[in-house]
């Protein structure tokens, strides 16, 4: 799957780590509809994994993205019009 960092790269990143990914993201979901800012270590957890895990994709190449990700300092209500629901990740 394809997954854009906002701010950052997109990354080609394996299926097999799509339900690790998604449990974060439900986390991140969880925590957001608390008003809890501790979202925020749970989403560069999110990030960490997909860059050591993902392989950038050049740039010249043009591909939509499967999830898009937004960057590291989102503030709590950005991040709650982003994670609701699902979230990022479809269940």
């Amino acid at each position: 799957m394809i997954v854009r960092i906002m701010t950052d790269h997109q990354y080609v990143v394996d299926d097999s780590l799509l339900q690790e990914l998604n449990e974060i993201d439900n986390r991140i979901v969880s925590l957001v509809e608390k008003n809890d800012e501790s979202f925020v270590k749970e989403l560069k957890k999110l990030i960490k994994i997909v860059k050591e895990n993902g392989k950038i994709l050049d740039d010249s190449v043009l591909k939509n993205s499967d999830i898009i990700i937004p960057p590291e300092d989102i503030t709590l209500d950005e991040a709650k019009k982003i994670f609701t629901g699902e979230g990022i990740f479809p269940d």
